[in-house]
């Protein structure tokens, strides 16, 4: 017992009290803010390897960003990414980061299916789908559920079977080989349910953005409910984005 005790003096909590509030470290890249400095812009645009950056003015995709940092690291004073992890969306627009402008990412209520937070804001069972992945982003999804930051102490949780779930979490650029396996997921899940596009690949397909490889055309078929950007993206990322999406609101 005093072991045990000593353990937990050193050690400190195991668990993040508040997902909501917490600062992650100063390395973690989160959503970028871009001055109005001047800059060769064509330069700036030509160094992203996923064309993720725009210019006239400059832009910042997050939905295909790899959150590499090349273009902080060239031009520091132009772009700096913060550590700001709420930037998941329900609106591709609002993933785009513009010029002069140091705004917060929300969702916008008037997009959310009243039936989601009718139905899931008490409890929300999802399953996983690894569409061609790397597992990157599976292994952060995997850490939502443990010990630091228990996801399921919100009533979210993964499940293995798409007939016990409420929605899909889609991972990687959705190969040819997985188009076939993700629409009966899919299918087999009961009405009502959500879809949830988890990392840059899932997106916009990322560097495998226009591979042969690829058959993304399930997401031409339904409604994405949340746009989760991040290469891989951060689990506080992912769960204060469910949460937006499924607490009830007045």
């Amino acid at each position: 017992m005093l072991d045990n005790l000593k353990i937990l003096f050193h050690q400190g909590k195991q668990y993040i009290p508040d997902v909501t509030a917490i600062k992650v470290p100063g390395i973690f890249r989160g959503r970028p803010v871009i001055s109005s400095e001047k800059v060769n812009e064509t330069e700036l645009m030509e160094l992203c390897p996923t064309n993720a950056i725009s210019i006239n003015p400059v832009c910042i995709d997050l939905g295909k960003c790899t959150f590499c940092g090349e273009c902080a690291f060239a031009f520091p004073n132009k772009i700096k990414f913060t550590t700001d992890y709420k930037i998941a969306a329900n609106d591709p627009q609002k993933l785009i980061i513009r010029e002069g402008q140091d705004e917060i990412i929300e969702l916008s209520p008037e997009l959310i299916r009243e039936e989601i937070y009718e139905c899931f804001s008490g409890s929300l069972k999802l399953r996983q789908v690894s569409a061609g992945g790397d597992n990157s982003c599976e292994l952060e999804l995997n850490a939502c559920g443990n010990v630091n930051f228990d996801m399921g102490r919100f009533g979210i949780e993964f499940v293995a079977s798409p007939r016990h779930a409420d929605g899909i979490v889609i991972t990687g650029p959705i190969t040819e080989n997985m188009a076939g396996p993700l629409q009966i997921c899919y299918d087999a899940i009961p009405e009502p349910k959500i879809i949830i596009l988890a990392g840059t690949d899932a997106i916009s397909g990322g560097i495998f953005d226009g591979s042969k490889a690829l058959n993304r055309s399930f997401l031409t078929k339904y409604k994405i409910d949340l746009y989760v950007p991040g290469n891989p993206l951060h689990p506080l990322t992912f769960i204060n984005g469910v949460l937006d999406l499924i607490k009830k609101r007045k």
